[in-house]
């Protein structure tokens, strides 16, 4: 039997073990952007499904907006004071009864900034970070333009003129129940809002559409929307 004068235990000085420093340096560098890329694609995806649910719960405030004027003779319902602290009308208590959820004075959010509130709550739009002041708190406010001056002021729906251009309620800038064009939000949403129309219709607007920013004020009359009702003759 012949046997080799090779020793195994001795390496081949031409055989390589290992990567070099450069190798991987290369790879750690690709590992980070792959791992870069994967995140920023997470966040924007995390962002369309905000969206998704914010104008979700936006249309579901539209229902309960038509089936409440079907069950009242045509009637929007009152606006109530801003602070939300009425119990008795106000959008804010009449809508969701017309949607058999939890009515605005029993959620604990609302007043404890220390609660927090669920994203998929209707009242919540979860790309919005602002909590209660210890008062109140809605990330949806509805436009006081609508019924007019008073808080037990209304009009009916068939009253108005141009329903799927009327904005009924809006991403709140703000923390009252209440507001007009100064109080949209404008940075959600890709730096835009959601706006509720009195058709229940809803529409993603870029902040640009609503908003003037070398003046630092709001568009009173933004294109495609109005904030001022036009009113016709209501149905009998």
């Amino acid at each position: 039997m012949q046997h080799s004068d090779r020793n195994p235990r001795v390496s081949n000085p031409h055989q390589r073990h290992g990567y070099s420093l450069l190798e991987l340096v290369i790879t750690l560098a690709l590992v980070i952007w792959l791992g870069s890329l994967s995140i920023a694609n997470l966040g924007k995806i995390k962002g369309q499904i905000h969206r998704m649910t914010c104008t979700s719960h936006l249309r579901q405030w539209g229902l309960a907006t038509i089936l409440f004027a079907s069950d009242h003779d045509d009637w929007l319902p009152m606006d109530g004071s801003p602070n939300g602290h009425s119990k008795h009308q106000g959008w804010y208590i009449s809508l969701p009864r017309s949607l058999g959820v939890t009515p605005y004075h029993q959620e604990p959010w609302r007043t404890n900034h220390l609660v927090r509130p669920p994203s998929q709550n209707i009242w919540i739009c979860p790309s919005n970070r602002r909590r209660s002041n210890g008062k109140n708190l809605f990330h949806y406010a509805a436009n006081r333009h609508i019924n007019g001056t008073g808080a037990g002021n209304r009009v009916k729906l068939s009253g108005i003129v141009s329903p799927n251009q009327t904005i009924w309620m809006f991403d709140n800038g703000g923390l009252a129940a209440l507001g007009g064009w100064n109080q949209v939000h404008t940075n959600l949403h890709s730096k835009g809002s959601n706006f509720l129309f009195l058709d229940a219709s809803v529409d993603h607007r870029n902040n640009f559409d609503y908003w003037n920013f070398e003046d630092r004020k709001a568009k009173v009359s933004p294109h495609g929307m109005q904030w001022l009702p036009s009113l016709g003759k209501p149905l009998p």
